[in-house]
């Protein structure tokens, strides 16, 4: 009875999360409201304070189970560059599949929603980026320096190199969404040519000689 009664609670609370987190995105933390929370969720102001003391712990929440967005990075990186024999078609594919994860509309909201709400949440912000965007980059400089041991990259400082593929991907198509609002600026073709251009940008600093 008690394990029944625990699964009807932790159903009930992502069910909460689950409503809450569009409202976030669309009206802002200072624009939602618990009683639109509560309304979408399908249940009362009351059951939604049962599981969260006020908006702000339900926010912070919402905000850190977001992190396996960006965290399942991580995983791509290391399934990407492993066992790769093949350094200019592996990357390429990583690249595309990056922007492709980086660009998608909804993690293009919740980036501008933490980056809003930085100032307010300045210690969620710094721990969202360190849990998820922050972990991608190590495990890519972690096979940035494998790669660098067996010869294929030119890396003395992997981090500093993952910095820069990343930074050679991003820069353009991310700062423009981020001013612009949206995150349909960008075709398939459009974001293939952004991948390939920072691959080969890439490759001619950091590819050892008859790597690439």
């Amino acid at each position: 009875m008690a394990a029944e009664e625990d699964g009807r609670t932790a159903r009930k609370r992502r069910q909460i999360l689950e409503a809450a987190l569009p409202v976030f995105l669309r009206n802002g933390y200072v624009g939602t409201s618990m009683d639109e929370v509560a309304s979408l969720a399908a249940v009362s102001k009351q059951t939604v304070y049962k599981h969260f003391t006020d908006k702000e712990q339900l926010f912070t929440n919402i905000i850190m189970d977001t992190t396996g967005q960006v965290e399942g990075l991580a995983k791509m990186i290391t399934a990407a560059l492993e066992d790769s024999d093949d350094l200019e078609k592996d990357l390429g594919e990583l690249a595309r599949r990056f922007l492709a994860r980086i660009m998608s509309p909804d993690v293009l909201r919740l980036r501008r929603l933490v980056i809003a709400e930085a100032d307010r949440f300045p210690d969620l912000g710094r721990t969202w980026y360190a849990q998820g965007f922050e972990r991608s980059l190590k495990t890519m400089a972690t096979a940035f320096e494998r790669l660098t041991e067996r010869g294929l990259l030119r890396a003395d400082d992997p981090a500093l190199a993952a910095e820069h593929f990343v930074g050679l991907l991003l820069w353009i198509p991310v700062n423009k969404v981020m001013f612009a609002g949206g995150g349909d600026h960008y075709t398939d073709a459009e974001l293939e040519r952004l991948a390939e251009a920072g691959v080969a940008a890439f490759l001619r600093a950091y590819a050892s000689p008859g790597t690439a």
